[in-house]
């Protein structure tokens, strides 16, 4: 019995602990702006809960430095089901990337909400398109 009640125990703080992990994005971007990144990818993390874009480059229409951007995406299930694989995007394409801006700019990351590589290939939320 006590080594049942402590296995209930252990797998309610793993789950709490997950479930922690994962947040809202209203809670992390300012979700009703929008920032617009130009650059090169340098890293593609396709991986759950959320897959990243990390970009080099300056915001668009803005001055100073170039600087790495990190793009939070959807589930790899998702990106997926909309036709996105892991060897989408490679570090050295061209984008452009638009999002929601952290509530933390000094974080220099968004919520993507659209992407576009320099051969034409676009993702727009749902509406993702090739060419």
């Amino acid at each position: 019995m006590l080594r049942r009640l402590a296995c209930v125990g252990v797998a309610a703080l793993v789950l709490s602990a997950a479930a922690g992990a994962h947040h809202s994005f209203g809670a992390v971007y300012l979700e009703s702006d929008s920032i617009e990144v130009d650059g090169s990818i340098v890293e593609f993390q396709y991986k759950n809960p959320h897959s990243w874009v990390h970009v080099r480059g300056s915001e668009r229409g803005g001055v100073g430095e170039e600087r790495v951007y990190s793009g939070e995406w959807v589930s790899t299930s998702q990106l997926e089901n909309e036709g996105i694989t892991k060897t989408t995007l490679k570090p050295g394409d061209k984008v452009r990337m638009w999002g929601s801006p952290s509530k933390n700019p000094s974080d220099y990351r968004m919520h993507l909400k659209r992407l576009e590589r320099s051969d034409g290939w676009q993702w727009r939320g749902r509406q993702q398109q090739t060419r």
